[in-house]
């Protein structure tokens, strides 16, 4: 079951009452800490790599020291962030291409952003958005998707056609704002276990796909 189009006012109206100004709760002082920040929150939680990113950070503070590092150093800072040897490799050949091919700027364009290793359309959306201002997509991440879903907003369970859905639903001022609007909500009410839709402030109209009936 899809939302109805006359509800979607109405939601966009309450989640801006809950979530009214929202940014990621990643830590960073530039675009490159942001892009490996977002790299290294694959499965993992944003926490977790914010305890991490300080101490690589302040041993490898930018592109150039990354792009020089050795990997197993990389890979033992990073490591409490799972999937450790993907992801250091991931940021180290990153920093190399930034500065190789782009001056040693982090792309601020979707086409030259998804040129850098690991960098799907969730991350290239998060670094354009959070650090750059510009708005080309939606971020989907696990709560997005799991929200649009069972809110009705999509049928789709791959990110690039949830995203796709979204933004033909959705005003294209709202973008960024929702990401992170369902995020905050997925985390603290519409949880993956254990939803607590009594205490929803969007549950009088959400078909509630994919949660058990009761």
């Amino acid at each position: 079951m899809l939302l109805k189009k006359e509800n979607l006012p109405r939601l966009i109206k309450d989640l801006k009452s809950l979530y009214p100004a929202t940014k990621t709760a990643l830590h960073y002082k530039d675009a490159f800490q942001l892009l490996c920040a977002v790299i290294l929150s694959a499965q993992c939680t944003d926490k977790r790599v914010n305890m991490v990113t300080p101490v690589l950070f302040k041993k490898y503070p930018n592109a150039k020291a990354i792009s020089a590092a050795d990997i197993k150093d990389i890979e033992a800072v990073i490591k409490p962030t799972g999937f450790y040897r993907a992801k250091a490799k991931s940021i180290r050949e990153s920093a190399k291409t930034i500065l190789k091919d782009f001056g040693g700027k982090v792309p601020d364009n979707m086409d030259d952003i998804l040129k850098l290793r690991g960098v799907a359309r969730k991350t290239a959306n998060v670094v354009l958005q959070d650090f750059y201002g510009v708005s080309v997509g939606v971020v989907v991440d696990t709560h997005v998707k799991r929200l649009s879903y069972r809110i009705g907003m999509t049928k789709q369970t791959e990110p690039v056609k949830v995203e796709r859905d979204l933004m033909k639903l959705l005003d294209k001022k709202y973008w960024h704002w929702i990401s992170h609007a369902f995020i905050w909500h997925g985390r603290g009410v519409c949880r993956a276990r254990g939803p607590k839709c009594s205490d929803c402030k969007i549950n009088s109209y959400c078909p509630k796909n994919g949660l058990p009936k009761t």
